[in-house]
């Protein structure tokens, strides 16, 4: 009688073949994966650190986003930057550890501000010096600080560290005299000869380029980083400025314990550089000046 193949046999070679075949298509070769002939892939060992700065726009955040954080991405460091419109929620979010640092704030408003609020936190380099400039309110028309009216209303800020900077720019003018010694801590109520019977707004330093619009205001003293935002060029637009010589250096502000930190130093390295010094000579024409210091 004729006996049909068993067919058994046929599929046991099939699936031997099959099992030969996935074994050699999974097969990892020398020096790739994970355990320990591989380790790591490549792309996890490589992970970019994170180090986040807080910043004022103009200039600290655009000098960080346009030259500190692509080089700072070939170290390895993937920087982020938090743009602060004001000049007291850095210092608190670097307090409270929510920033690595901080690049906003001259020395005289660091320490101002320790004082006031018991904390600790220290520059580790300086970048540059942003030279305060006097604007004329819209409608005027006065071309330098004698052609000020008597009585005449100057909108200055109600920071007691940058209104004692300010008064001493008017002193330097020739307009008020102050008390002896007072120097940056000057207020206005430290202001002891005042031949044109001027007049003080104070403010929030970021409303002063806004005063600019109010009719009652002659003059107003605006820090170099809002005037940029408001669109101001502080070397044409600015009647009077502060000169090259400002004492005001701009730094990098951390906890003391950051100090030593590589991800900080390399930031500073970077500020420090000869690359950023050309960006802002170039950017800023004379409104932003370089000044490169590491404490």
């Amino acid at each position: 009688m004729f006996r049909r193949p068993f067919k058994g046999g046929a599929i046991f070679l099939v699936l031997a073949a099959l099992l030969i075949l996935g074994a050699c298509g999974t097969k990892t070769a020398p020096g790739e994966g994970t355990g320990p002939a591989g380790g790591e892939s490549k792309t996890d060992s490589a992970k970019p650190e994170t180090l986040t700065v807080g910043a004022s726009q103009e200039p600290h955040a655009q000098i960080l986003n346009d030259v500190v954080k692509p080089k700072l991405k070939d170290e390895g460091i993937d920087l982020k930057v938090v743009v602060f419109q004001d000049y007291v929620q850095p210092n608190v979010k670097l307090a409270e550890k929510e920033l690595d640092a901080n690049y906003f704030q001259h020395i005289p408003f660091l320490e101002k501000t320790n004082q006031e609020k018991g904390y600790d936190l220290i520059p580790v380099c300086g970048v540059h010096i942003e030279p305060l400039g006097a604007y004329v309110a819209k409608g005027k028309n006065y071309k330098s600080a004698a052609d000020l009216p008597d009585g005449a209303t100057i909108a200055i800020t109600n920071d007691p560290t940058n209104q004692g900077r300010m008064l001493l720019l008017l002193e330097r003018e020739g307009l008020i005299k102050l008390a002896e010694g007072k120097g940056a801590s000057a207020t206005t109520t430290d202001i002891v000869e005042n031949p044109k019977h001027l007049k003080f707004l104070p403010m929030d330093a970021p409303l002063l380029p806004r005063a600019l619009e109010d009719p009652k205001v002659d003059l107003a003293l605006i820090n170099t980083n809002f005037a940029l935002q408001a669109g101001l060029n502080p070397t044409k637009d600015a009647i009077f400025m502060e000169d090259k010589t400002s004492p005001y250096v701009n730094v990098v502000a951390v906890r003391p314990e950051s100090k030593e930190d590589p991800r900080i130093q390399k930031l500073c390295d970077v500020l420090l550089s000869d690359d950023v010094k050309q960006y802002i000579e170039e950017k800023y024409q004379g409104a932003v000046v370089p000044a490169q210091v590491r404490y």
